[in-house]
């Protein structure tokens, strides 16, 4: 059986309406030679077919990853769509129609060009958002815990979960310099708002002090004879110091 390829589907940028991209591609017996978003909207020779987001059709496709792969492949696949790979969504099509042939093996199958390319692009978004679970560091403004990332890939909703598990009580903003995203915990409630910039008050004296208290601490547990800033760099790369207390 032919599958058209000579065109491309535009979505609205959600994991929702991707997901909807890979049911159409399905029932309509398509493959797509592009997928984007329609933030990211490109001049190509292929017919654009606009893909509306559909959340049954979205279910019933997270369903049959689940059941017919596994819920591995569904996690690759989330990890895959918030990472700022310009191939993501066709990455995630093609890995998935692998899945659908041949099921939970293949996971294991990284011989395969598909396979090994997302396996890789997941564990990149996966290694980033642990990182700023580890060297993410807030700032108090009013009552208000303010921190600021400027990450590779969209790990943000990766995060949120991590903090408010931890400062339950607590009113909080991380702000994702890099994709103009912020995330606000506020009484128990919980919003992600789209924000071009963030311009903060200067610090207080009480959050200086503070600050001064964590540079002490920092060097006070260093042993001078064994400071090794190549490994140090290898440990906590130097991008993400901008925002770190220790290095302000």
């Amino acid at each position: 059986m032919s599958y058209r390829s000579d065109i491309a589907y535009l979505y609205d940028g959600s994991f929702e309406g991707l997901l909807c991209c890979v049911h159409e591609s399905y029932y309509k017996k398509e493959l797509p030679s592009m997928i984007f978003s329609a933030d990211k909207l490109q001049e190509t020779l292929f017919p654009v077919k606009e893909i509306m987001t559909d959340k049954s059709d979205a279910e019933k496709v997270k369903a049959s990853i689940i059941s017919k792969i596994s819920r591995e492949a569904l996690r690759i696949v989330r990890l895959c769509y918030f990472s700022q790979d310009e191939n993501r969504e066709l990455a995630i099509l093609g890995f998935l129609r692998l899945g659908y042939k041949f099921g939970a093996s293949v996971i294991g199958m990284l011989a395969s060009d598909i396979v090994s390319n997302i396996t890789k692009i997941a564990k990149n978004v996966s290694r980033e958002s642990c990182y700023y679970k580890e060297f993410l560091r807030f700032s108090e403004y009013n009552g208000v815990l303010v921190a600021i990332i400027e990450p590779k890939n969209f790990v943000l909703p990766m995060i949120v979960g991590h903090y408010c598990d931890r400062f339950p009580d607590e009113q909080f903003m991380i702000y994702d310099k890099s994709h103009k995203s912020a995330f606000v915990y506020q009484n128990g409630k919980k919003s992600h708002i789209a924000l071009d910039s963030l311009e903060l008050p200067e610090a207080d004296v009480k959050e200086e002090k503070y600050r001064e208290l964590w540079k002490q601490f920092y060097n006070t547990i260093a042993i001078e004879s064994r400071i090794n800033h190549k490994l140090r760099m290898g440990n906590m790369p130097k991008r993400y110091w901008t925002h770190m207390t220790e290095f302000l």
